[in-house]
């Protein structure tokens, strides 16, 4: 049975997700605030957080933050502000989806369901034991290790698949939907914002200059391709 960490101050919300959650088959502990979420989180080591932003005491961001440098759960991220800069922090902590309130119930577990299925990448055949190169970047999926012109690059696991993908079909250009589906799956039901931001961390991480990017290239209007080799011109 996973186990999900509801962290929500507000008591009316999180009795009916609590309820709602339980009843599909999940086990759910509940925090009602930062300080609460990370000593729970400690604890049960949940399969996943549903964590909403604004929380008294520690900060929901302050909390993504925390758990995120020290694990890869699935982290939703839940915001009563239907901004993009909201959004984007929340990405950009490490939040791996977000729903702005109010949603309804059935799209969260939609979303918690598709997260907890997605397998990662290299596990399915032999062939994804090879490791494979492009532009001075080296995947091996097998050890789950990246190094960039030799040098040993630590990668969360949405970046790393995303990475593997693109290096895999360096020199293709692969679309949004394609780079989504492959990396996320078929039955996410986000929007690109959420690629875009994985690839924006991806570039600060593996380009010699994120602003003028050499390897992850933007086919405006398309998507994105991995040069087959870094080339001056390549453009943001």
């Amino acid at each position: 049975m996973p186990k999900i960490l509801l962290v929500e101050d507000e008591r009316s919300i999180a009795e009916g997700l609590k309820i709602s959650l339980e009843s599909e088959g999940f086990q759910v502990g509940w925090a009602k605030d930062g300080n609460e979420a990370l000593t729970a989180w400690e604890r049960a080591r949940p399969d996943l957080i549903v964590l909403d932003l604004m929380l008294p005491g520690i900060s929901g961001t302050e909390v993504c933050r925390t758990i995120r440098a020290r694990s890869d759960v699935p982290i939703i991220m839940l915001t009563a502000r239907d901004t993009e800069v909201d959004r984007v922090v929340g990405l950009e902590i490490g939040a791996d989806d977000y729903l702005t309130k109010p949603f309804s119930t059935r799209e969260l577990i939609a979303r918690i369901r598709a997260i907890l299925r997605r397998a990662p990448l290299g596990s399915a055949t032999s062939v994804d034991d090879v490791p494979i190169e492009a532009s001075g970047v080296r995947v091996d999926r097998s050890r789950h290790e990246v190094t960039v012109d030799d040098r040993p690059v630590e990668l969360p696991p949405k970046e790393f698949d995303l990475l593997a993908v693109l290096v895999e079909h360096a020199g293709r250009v692969l679309t949004r939907n394609q780079l989504i589906d492959e990396v996320w799956g078929a039955d996410y039901v986000g929007d690109t914002k959420t690629l875009d931001v994985h690839i924006r961390r991806l570039r600060g991480r593996i380009e010699d200059d994120p602003q003028q990017p050499q390897r992850i290239q933007t086919v405006r209007g398309v998507g994105y391709r991995f040069a087959d080799r870094p080339a001056a011109g390549a453009y943001a």
